[in-house]
């Protein structure tokens, strides 16, 4: 059953989604400070066993997620917000929401892509703007691409569903 972080990672995920969507960005605040909390709570809660658990949870998905970021999948505060959220549930459920959460992110540009009706535009722009950087050797051409033609919305739009998805695959399917 729901244990309390699970209500803490739930109230730490509504201040997200409410200060990403009308901003566009995770202040640094927030992603700490979720940071502190889950290692405090599991601290408190579980002493070193509780402290091991928080660090393994905030390590595995910050340095996944920073992975992504160093090749701009992602934005930094989305890497803080993993790593605050692995703090919170640990290895086991960040990893499963990390999956779900990257799932629904290619689900929502695909559904974006398909109802703007730029796929073709955008695929075979890419297309290009990879083949051109792969033969000239030069990057600049893929990351201004990246930046201004690629599809992007706060990702957000797909932790949320992540969290409910892992939530109920752990809790209640069988």
């Amino acid at each position: 059953m729901l244990q309390l972080h699970d209500y803490i990672l739930f109230l730490f995920l509504i201040i997200a989604f409410i200060i990403d969507v009308r901003s566009h960005k995770i202040p640094n605040w927030l992603t700490a400070g979720g940071m502190v909390v889950g290692i405090l709570f599991h601290l408190i809660y579980g002493g070193i066993d509780g402290l091991i658990f928080s660090f393994l949870g905030l390590l595995v998905a910050g340095g996944i997620f920073l992975i992504l970021y160093v090749f701009k999948a992602l934005g930094a505060g989305d890497v803080k917000l993993f790593a605050a959220i692995g703090a919170i549930v640990g290895v086991q459920m960040v990893l499963y929401m990390m999956m779900y959460s990257i799932i629904v992110a290619g689900l929502i540009a695909i559904i974006i892509l398909l109802f703007t009706k730029t796929l073709l535009q955008k695929m075979t722009s890419a297309f290009f703007h990879i083949l051109g950087s792969v033969l000239s050797k030069d990057l600049t051409s893929l990351e201004e691409f990246k930046t201004t033609k690629s599809t992007r919305f706060p990702f957000m739009y797909a932790v949320i569903p992540a969290v409910i998805l892992t939530y109920y695959y752990v809790y209640f399917a069988y």
